[in-house]
């Protein structure tokens, strides 16, 4: 009996025992603190109503992304969030811009684009050098500058929006897909780009078919192309799919093997994504895309088609902040006076 009645006091030891870690644990659970990798995988209550707008800031076309802003903001009731990427020697020039003119009251992040990712990894004959600039590549880089987002939007510097921005956001992307653009060939039929020289709307255009990696990619060379200026992008699908490095490995293959030239399209940036995205990407509405403005600067549009225009674009290198191009009127009544005074607009008459 007495050896029976201390296993009983050693099982009652054992349970109360149990009971209190139990207890210990349901009452600390609360209080344990998030690491900063948990902090960043959940999306704050505040921002989940954010449309993130990524746009980039270059030195000598500031004006230009400060007149995009402005159209964006002016034209929507949205609570939209701006990143304006720029290399570190403009970040400061960026603030003052926005925080001394009439964009104060945005709501804005400037981030900073290092450079040295694209080491060893741009070729460095370019018929157009504007082309080569780092910032032209800010886009591969979308999910290692924007953290918060599952959804984010990127434009080039070069447009104006006159829709609610809102709607663009919206834009349904399939299942799959880690980015939505408008086709090159899916152009309303009231912009007739036939008179256009040189303009390209194929892969043909945009990668060298003599080679033998262009080849093996078993994508037709009269395959409609798309324009990777205008983007809504969804950050998960793109880290699943490990979108950035199989850009990146395109942009080496190129360093290495010349499979795609600015001299050709005119995009060392869209070639590699014309490949990576060939039949992954779902499509934006043509209206929220009306390119080719500064293709040339006699390209005309019919007046009430470009009022329907959602989203204009300044493609090409006749920019309205430069030449009196036919439509310039319509992106100068967007531009914000560089309060440093350093930005002008030198119209070529």
């Amino acid at each position: 009996m007495a050896l029976l009645r201390k296993i009983n006091q050693v099982l009652l030891f054992l349970l109360i025992v149990t009971i209190c870690g139990i207890l210990y644990k349901k009452s600390h659970r609360g209080s344990v603190p998030k690491s900063d990798a948990d902090e960043d995988s959940e999306v704050p209550e505040d921002m989940e109503d954010e449309i993130p707008v990524v746009i980039c800031a270059a030195a000598g076309r500031m004006g230009a992304t400060m007149a995009a802003i402005n159209s964006i903001y002016s034209n929507t009731d949205a609570n939209i969030v701006f990143y304006v990427v720029g290399l570190r020697n403009t970040l400061s020039r960026i603030r003052k811009w926005i925080e001394h003119s009439k964009l104060r009251e945005i709501n804005f992040k400037i981030v900073e684009f290092n450079p040295t990712v694209l080491e060893g990894k741009i070729r460095p004959d370019s018929s157009r050098p504007d082309l080569l600039q780092p910032l032209n590549f800010v886009r591969f880089y979308l999910p290692l500058l924007i953290h918060q987002h599952e959804k984010v939007i990127y434009l080039d510097d070069d447009v104006i929006v006159q829709g609610d921005i809102q709607e663009l956001y919206d834009t349904t992307l399939a299942l799959g897909h880690a980015a939505a653009f408008s086709g090159d060939c899916d152009l309303p039929a009231a912009q007739d780009v036939s008179r256009l020289v040189g303009l390209q709307n194929t892969y043909m255009g945009y990668l060298d078919y003599r080679k033998k990696a262009i080849k093996d990619l078993g994508i037709s060379p009269s395959t409609c192309s798309f324009n990777p200026g205008v983007m809504v992008a969804n950050m998960t699908e793109w880290r699943q799919q490990h979108i950035t490095k199989q850009l990146e490995k395109w942009m080496l293959r190129n360093v290495r093997e010349n499979l795609y030239s600015s001299s050709l399209g005119g995009g060392v940036a869209t070639s590699p994504m014309l490949i990576v995205f060939h039949g992954r990407h779902s499509t934006i509405n043509p209206l929220w895309h009306i390119r080719h403005l500064g293709w040339s600067p006699d390209a005309r549009y019919a007046e009430h088609f470009l009022q329907e225009a959602k989203l204009l674009h300044w493609d090409g290198q006749h920019k309205p902040w430069h030449f009196r191009t036919v439509h310039a009127d319509l992106w100068e009544s967007w531009f914000v006076p560089d309060p440093a005074g350093i930005f002008k607009l030198r119209h070529s008459r």
